[in-house]
């Protein structure tokens, strides 16, 4: 899948002062694609949207 049309919106834990920056795009059909904000052309993490789900809950959840 090529990301190059996906629509991305920093996390709301992001503050303005850069830093630690994640982006997220859900618009891609089947698929989550997250990045560094701080590396807009550098590697995305594809994940189905099962997947970003199961990430989300284990990290409010404390398993990270």
């Amino acid at each position: 899948m090529d990301p190059s049309n996906a629509v991305w919106r920093k996390s709301s834990r992001s503050g303005d002062s850069g830093g630690q920056c994640v982006e997220v795009a859900t618009n891609l059909p089947g698929l989550v694609a997250v990045r560094d904000s701080k590396n807009p052309d550098g590697p995305k993490l594809l994940l189905t949207p099962a997947t970003w789900t199961s990430l989300i809950t284990s990290i409010k959840t404390g398993a990270f």
